[in-house]
């Protein structure tokens, strides 16, 4: 029997997914509201949409993958 489960997967792709999610969104914030102001509250919508996007990362990877699908086409 496999040792690791379905949820540990699953929380492998959510560390993943909201990892780069949360510096995505951070970046985002620093050309939004310029570098200092996005440096010193940037993190908290990071957070949030990182924490968001982590527990929902099998709908993002679809639509990743169908973006990609649709660019490369």
């Amino acid at each position: 029997m496999d040792n690791m489960g379905d949820n540990t997967w699953y929380l492998i792709g959510a560390y993943i997914t909201g990892g780069i999610s949360f510096i995505l969104i951070w970046v985002y914030s620093f050309f939004t509201w310029g570098f200092l102001l996005g440096l010193m509250i940037g993190w908290l919508p990071a957070a949030i949409g990182a924490f968001i996007l982590g527990l929902l990362w099998p709908i993002v990877l679809l639509l990743v993958l169908g973006l990609l699908v649709l660019i490369f086409r």
